[in-house]
């Protein structure tokens, strides 16, 4: 609150920017391993998925027919 006063002014930040290099190699190997783990993680839900549903619809059918009968 006093520094604004005297004629302080704020400094910008100083940082160090780590160089880095374009690997055109580095980023297909990336590319493609990206993918292949992107095209197996897709198979798993969907069946799971149905199955929880199909047992959860068995279930209140029978809860229904108990409570009917």
């Amino acid at each position: 609150m006093i520094k604004p006063m005297f004629g302080y002014r704020p400094k910008p930040k100083q940082f160090d920017l780590p160089l880095r290099y374009y690997d055109p190699e580095k980023d297909e190997k990336e590319k493609r391993r990206k993918r292949i783990k992107f095209q197996t993680h897709n198979r798993v839900k969907p069946a799971q998925f149905t199955r929880v549903v199909f047992f959860a619809l068995l279930l209140s059918l029978v809860v229904y027919l108990i409570t009917i009968l």
